[in-house]
């Protein structure tokens, strides 16, 4: 039966209003459908039009922003590349870690998904992110996930929250992988587009890289794992590639359904399979489902492809062909097979008692062709769906309304005339800061997690970064962090995005771990709008830039835009993930103190500058304007350096990155990691960078860290700080012996008043 959508709504298309037409409720646009048909030199079958439509949406093509992704090709040096085994356009980038080891990571969105329907939504995205990396041929060994709502005390925060939470513990717990790190951070511009993002790290040795293509003529073509059912449907072409809208039909059939069990069982059958070099080239089945898969496999062939779509396992026996080409069910893989492994691959199938099917076989005709009952139903150049799509230079334009906003700082404002200046109101000023929102106690979130299974986890949440050894018997390991600040990306998307990236470069380097890649995940309003899509740009070229002068390329990524409700956009929130090596994890720093530091020095690495616009401490009182901090990657690239080798030297026992709440929350932080107090001092840092004690602990400027060094380093610490010429100042001292952080001249809390403003918002919330 060759499904067709009825032929007088399409040639009576002038008469009909455009969002009826069957191309439109796709999400394809008039000219869009106008270009299938010239691809094609016909009108599309039904079939045709549902591949179409969800490999040419937003959300598989980046037809808004593939223009300006190129320059994270463009701007990549030979030295860049020498670690690099497999870069963006696959399922997911692979690095080189040494010693025959590889890792490959990515960072993914499952935003829209997550608001309809939370738990499913969120446990998808862990699905999903995790079978990009067993494609790949790498064993999953962690995942995180950074997180954005809206305001806390909105009712409808906590339906989202509790459901997406609930889910990404449900489906990484169920699978065995550790949750090391993420974020957390509640904003009312998240209101109705929260961001769930999802990210997985796998390892593999460099022979069992597999990568996702269809060549050799004859060679078998089978889907595997999970039936394919009515969950998911146009999830990529309607739900994840259009605002929301509150005249539009109910998306919740477009969320995908998840079960972890047979994800898991699916691992272990993949990685079998891969031992054995049973597959000639594997793809996951995700956005856009057997539509992505099979033109994919095929374009990246070398010749063709011949399915017949009826002998797909179906869990629903009343789906049309568009509609499984459209399935986004869950925990489903796709290979190539040569016919002398068939028997083979079955054995391993039954063992694991997966279910499969044979869809057809590689040709050398250079075409899909896919088949229901024999009938020809698609019938297309594969290059032309999951390759050609449209590509849009859609315009852009610095908004009217920016120069205001960077000129309304914080200072000048009503919300920053009058600010606490000596002893209580300091103090009261940072237990108000620890016990936000945003700078709270995350373990209400992470004790959901499980941070440890499989006994590989070095650090993990709330440390700076996670870390996972990687080779039991040499220690190597890596360490991961992921960074993005909504409002200094808003204030200037060029340097908020870089600044993002410094972040978690930092992160990754207070851990002690060498950074070495990046996967991004750029999550945006509509590209539609101008303000919006010149946002975008300057995200992308600012992150590209910065990566070429910190020397880590991007590995791979996501790009999730039409994250808007109406007209209103998020801010725009480009998450930066970075990933580092080490050597031994045993040599890695953790985040706080412990008793065994007492009398350690306590050093603030980096110059503190009045920079508070966009700050925690700003966002508090209301006012979001002016310019964020600056941007120095020369110096983040030089205290990466040195907090990379003071940790490998033993020259400190603690390290914690700056940004967020600034010098105050770093202290409290470090002090109540494991419950030791601190005596510090702000006078020598005032002097020598010119600010006063409130600058000094709520400024949020970057390129800094503070670390607890042993005496007996001190004075190899400050040769190698001073022979690099990099500013450090001595705050004080860890104390043991004292319940309490003192900042000398001006306030002690004790670590339990701290701790109670800390740890209570979010169960007071939640």
């Amino acid at each position: 039966m060759s499904q067709q959508f009825n032929i007088d709504t399409v040639e009576n298309a002038a008469a009909t209003p455009e969002t009826e037409l069957p191309w439109a409720e796709l999400g394809l646009k008039q000219n869009e459908y106008d270009d299938v048909v010239k691809v094609l030199g016909r009108r599309p079958t039904g079939a045709e039009l549902a591949m179409y439509s969800v490999m040419w949406s937003e959300h598989c093509s980046y037809k808004s922003s593939k223009n300006h992704l190129r320059q994270f090709g463009e701007k990549v040096t030979e030295e860049m590349k020498k670690d690099l085994l497999v870069g963006i356009g696959e399922n997911a980038g692979v690095t080189n870690l040494g010693d025959g080891w590889a890792v490959t990571f990515k960072i993914e969105s499952h935003n829209s998904p997550s608001f309809v329907e939370p738990y499913q939504g969120a446990a998808t995205g862990i699905g999903g992110i995790v079978r990009d990396i067993i494609s790949m041929g790498a064993r999953p060994v962690a995942v995180m996930d950074p997180l954005r709502f809206g305001a806390i005390d909105h009712p409808d925060t906590a339906r989202v929250m509790h459901g997406a939470v609930a889910g990404i513990g449900g489906y990484g717990n169920s699978l065995g992988l550790p949750n090391i790190g993420g974020e957390m951070v509640f904003d009312p511009v998240y209101q109705g587009n929260p961001l769930v993002n999802a990210l997985a790290v796998g390892v593999m040795r460099h022979e069992d890289i597999r990568l996702a293509n269809a060549s050799g003529k004859g060679n078998k073509v089978v889907l595997f794992g999970a039936r394919t059912g009515g969950d998911g449907i146009g999830g990529a072409s309607v739900l994840a590639s259009e605002s929301f809208d509150a005249t539009k039909p109910s998306k919740r059939p477009a969320v995908q359904v998840g079960d972890p069990f047979a994800e898991k069982v699916l691992i272990e059958c993949c990685l079998e399979l891969f031992k054995a070099s049973l597959v000639e080239g594997i793809q996951d089945l995700g956005a856009a489902g057997i539509s992505c898969a099979t033109s994919e496999l095929a374009s990246n062939g070398d010749g063709g492809m011949r399915v017949e779509l009826t002998n797909v396992l179906l869990r629903d026996p009343t789906l049309t062909p568009g509609e499984i080409l459209m399935s986004e069910s869950q925990e489903r893989m796709m290979a190539v097979v040569s016919p002398q492994n068939l028997e083979a691959f079955e054995a391993v199938m039954d063992k694991w008692a997966v279910e499969y099917s044979w869809l057809g076989e590689v040709t050398d005709t250079e075409r899909l062709v896919i088949t229901w009952d024999d009938e020809v139903i698609v019938d297309v150049d594969p290059r032309t769906v999951a390759h050609d799509g449209p590509v849009y230079d859609r315009p852009y334009a610095r908004p009217d309304w920016q120069d205001a906003l960077q000129a309304d700082t914080f200072k000048a404002s009503p919300a920053g005339v009058t600010l606490p200046s000596l002893g209580e109101e300091l103090k009261d000023a940072v237990l108000e800061l620890v016990a936000s929102p945003n700078m709270c106690d995350k373990s209400w979130i992470t004790n959901q997690f499980d941070r440890y299974v499989g006994g590989n986890t070095a650090l993990a949440s709330p440390d700076d970064a996670g870390v996972v050894r990687v080779d039991e018997e040499t220690g190597m390991g890596v360490a991961l962090a992921t960074d993005a600040n909504g409002r200094y990306a808003y204030l200037d998307p060029y340097h908020g995005s870089q600044l993002a990236l410094a972040e978690a470069f930092r992160n990754v380097a207070t851990t002690g771990a060498v950074p070495l890649a990046v996967s991004d995940c750029l999550n945006f309003g509509s590209p539609e709008d101008t303000d919006v899509m010149w946002q975008l740009a300057e995200s992308i070229r600012g992150l590209s830039d910065a990566c070429m002068e910190l020397g880590i390329p991007v590995t791979g990524g996501n790009v999730s835009l039409y994250n808007q409700t109406g007209t209103t956009p998020i801010h725009p929130s480009p998450v930066v993930a970075v990933l580092g090596k080490f050597d031994d994890v045993a040599r890695r720093t953790p985040s706080g103190w412990h008793s065994s530091a007492d009398g350690q020095a306590i050093y603030l690495m980096g110059t503190t500058a009045d920079e508070l616009d966009g700050s925690e401490f700003a966002n508090l009182r209301g006012h979001l304007g002016g310019l964020p901090p600056k941007v120095d990657l020369a110096a983040e690239k030089l205290l990466g350096d040195l907090l990379v080798n003071a940790s490998r030297d033993g020259m400190i026992d603690a390290a914690h990155d700056l940004s967020e709440g600034g010098l105050a929350a770093g202290l409290v932080e470090m002090s109540l990691r494991y419950g030791v107090g601190a005596r510090v001092a702000l006078q020598d840092l005032c002097d020598r960078d010119g600010v006063d004690a409130f600058t000094a602990l709520f400024s949020e400027s970057q390129a800094r860290a503070i670390v607890a060094v042993p005496r007996s380093e001190e004075v190899r610490f400050k040769d190698m700080t001073t022979a690099r010429a990099f500013p450090v100042v001595r705050l004080g001292i860890v104390d043991a012996s004292s319940d309490s952080l003192e900042v000398q001249g001006q306030f002690s809390a004790t670590l339990e008043e701290l701790r109670t403003a800390h740890e209570g918002t979010l169960p007071k919330y939640f």
